[in-house]
Parts: C-alpha cells; structure tokens; sequence
C-alpha cells in the first residue's frame, strides 16, 4: 500500500500523516473507461486526494456534494505554522487567501461559512484536508477565520453551504461565475453495477427486479466495451463511496462495484 505524507492542516498536538488507503474492490478496466476525469488520471488511478485516505486510524472518504448542500459543526482555524507549507492538494497554503480544509468536500469545493454566534459571513475554497478533531467540522485559513470572528476565540459553531465549484487550475474564487447559476458537482453521483447483458431484455428483467431495493433504485445504460454493445444495470442512489462500499460488502449481488459518473 502506498504511504503519501502531505501538508495540512493540524490538530494543536502537531502535523498528521495523511495515509492514502486504495480501495480493496479491483476496479475492472471497463469501469475505469467510463470514470469521471476529475477522478481518475489517464492512467486509470485513482486522484491522490479523491482516494479514502486513513489518519489517526481512522478512514475517510472523499464524497458526493451538490450545490446548496449544507452542513454544521465546529470550526477552527490554521495560521503562521503552516504558512507556505504544501497543502493536501499541492498548493502553498496562504494563511491570508480565502481557503479552507475539509476532511471529505472535493478539493477546490466553494462553501459559504457561517459564524452562527454572529452571522458573520466569509467565503473560502477547498484545498487542504482536515481538521481531525471529532467535533470540528472546517480549519479555515487565517485571513477567512478573522472575518468572521474565529481567529480570536480559536473556534466557534458554524453552518457550511456549497456555492460551487472552481476549475482545479484557479487560485481565486471567481464569484461572477458562481452567480451564473447552478453548477455540477465534481462528483455526480455513485453507482453499484450489479449486471452486464449483451440481450436489452436481461437488462430489463433485472431492472425490473431491482427497481426498487433497499432504498435504492435500478437504471439501465446503453454502452460500448471492446467493440461490443453491453447493457449495465446500475444501482443509484448512494450519497458516498462509503455508502456504496459498505453496501458491496453486504454480499446482495456477487460481483458488483461501484461506477462514479
């Protein structure tokens, strides 16, 4: 298993080792033919900060997230220690830019972060993980946590809303873009394959019988492998990898993995 020691963010007890943890399923080829580029390299492997990573010993996983999704908890702040040091996603941390660290939001994710003691207000992007403390849900940069009244108490209860997304190349958040409209998530969604048929019938029959399990429910999509038209019958509905991942372990249906589109 391959070790990667990156920059971030810090409990008060000092740095962490960030352990990347690849996924025990062996994705097959044709899955990785039809994975999103924003997570997967040409290559087919899996983006050093999309993969479930392990810290502390415990696993984390990079998750789905959708414009106006919202969620709360503590936040805390990371300053001069760290300033210029590498970020979880290989840029400098600035402890004076509008950036954040978060331990599963995609990388370059825009939240609005609210003091909910105040209502003040900052905007920041993702580009570090963490912080790993139980309780907290968001480090802010220096400059962000000032704005709004963090930096003096240290932490302070807070509501996270997704604006949307940057391009993995922008340093700033271009706010002009955001106000467009709705965005797609870096992720869209996960799946769990659970049959390939080369007759649109069997596909149908599955579908059929799956079309509602669990709580989740069954599509079918039209590819091509190898020169070959193959029916998938997917199951959709799973909110993150880990979801989907502990659904496969449950054994419902030998052989299953999980696509992201």
């Amino acid at each position: 298993m391959a070790v990667i020691v990156l920059g971030g963010c810090t409990t008060k007890t000092g740095s962490y080792s960030y352990k990347s943890t690849k996924p025990s399923q062996k994705y097959p080829s044709e899955q990785l033919a039809m994975s999103s580029s924003a997570v997967y390299k040409a290559n087919g492997e899996l983006q050093a900060t999309m993969r479930p990573y392990t810290v502390m010993g415990k696993e984390y996983y990079p998750t789905v997230v959708r414009v106006g999704d919202t969620f709360s908890g503590r936040a805390s702040w990371y300053g001069n220690d760290f300033h210029g040091k590498s970020t979880s996603n290989g840029e400098g941390y600035d402890m004076y830019a509008m950036t954040a660290a978060h331990k599963t939001l995609p990388m370059n994710t825009v939240v609005r972060v609210t003091n909910t003691e105040n209502n003040a207000q900052t905007i920041v992007r993702i580009n570090d993980r963490g912080p790993f403390v139980e309780s907290r849900i968001i480090d802010l940069s220096y400059a962000a946590a000032d704005q709004i009244g963090v930096a003096r108490k240290g932490t302070a209860p807070v509501t996270l809303e997704v604006l949307g997304f940057e391009p993995s190349s922008m340093r700033t958040i271009d706010m002009a873009r955001l106000a467009k409209g709705p965005q797609q998530s870096v992720l869209s969604a996960f799946f769990v394959q659970i049959g390939s048929f080369e007759r649109f019938e069997g596909a149908m029959i599955t579908k059929q019988k799956y079309a509602s399990y669990n709580g989740y429910s069954a599509i079918i999509k039209d590819t091509e492998y190898n020169n070959k038209r193959l029916f998938r019958v997917w199951l959709g509905g799973f909110k993150s990898e880990a979801e989907a991942r502990d659904f496969i372990s449950r054994g419902y249906f030998e052989g299953s993995f999980i696509i992201r589109e």
